[in-house]
């Protein structure tokens, strides 16, 4: 049963942290569906590998409409987390339980979201430090399942194992 997955996103994302997971989440008949400031406005990777023009602006969305979250890496997590509506939606999906993917930076915006707290996680070598003082349990492995739906990885040599779990996990 085909899922729509939202991702959240803003200049200077992990190119292939989104492209690859979208690729492959499409591949099985998936939607992915563009969230940031605003509909329309173009989004370039760190990389200069990407250009994606977002969907839906964060005031247009609800988290209601979504089967799963994909947070990807690079400086857009950063940027992301310091935005209330941003937070709060990252943070809906976790109390609902729904799926949440992220990659590399991915967590920073789950650390704002108040929500790694008990959960286990992995990102990127210098923000598992940060999840460890959130309160996460922090594994270095290529992919962390947590029973509450949040998949993660470290970094894009991860994504084929990555992308794997989190197609799996919507198989459900």
């Amino acid at each position: 049963m085909s899922k729509k997955i939202a991702s959240v996103m803003t200049d200077l994302f992990e190119d292939v942290e989104f492209t690859s997971p979208k690729e492959e989440l499409e591949k099985a008949g998936h939607e992915v569906v563009t969230i940031g400031f605003e509909a329309g406005e173009t989004v370039e990777g760190k990389k200069g590998e990407a250009s994606v023009t977002i969907d839906k602006g964060i005031d247009d969305v609800s988290p209601d409409e979504f089967d799963a979250l994909l947070i990807p890496g690079g400086y857009s997590p950063d940027k992301l987390r310091k935005d209330e509506r941003f937070l709060a939606f990252t943070k809906a999906f976790a109390d609902s339980q729904k799926p949440i993917f992220t990659i590399c930076h991915g967590p920073q915006l789950m650390i704002n979201a108040e929500i790694v707290k008990g959960r286990d996680i992995t990102a990127v070598k210098q923000v598992q430090v940060d999840l460890r003082n959130a309160g996460a349990n922090v594994k270095d492995e290529e992919v962390v399942i947590d029973d509450s739906g949040i998949i993660s990885s470290r970094t894009p040599d991860d994504l084929p194992a990555f992308n794997e779990a989190i197609v799996k996990a919507l198989d459900k």
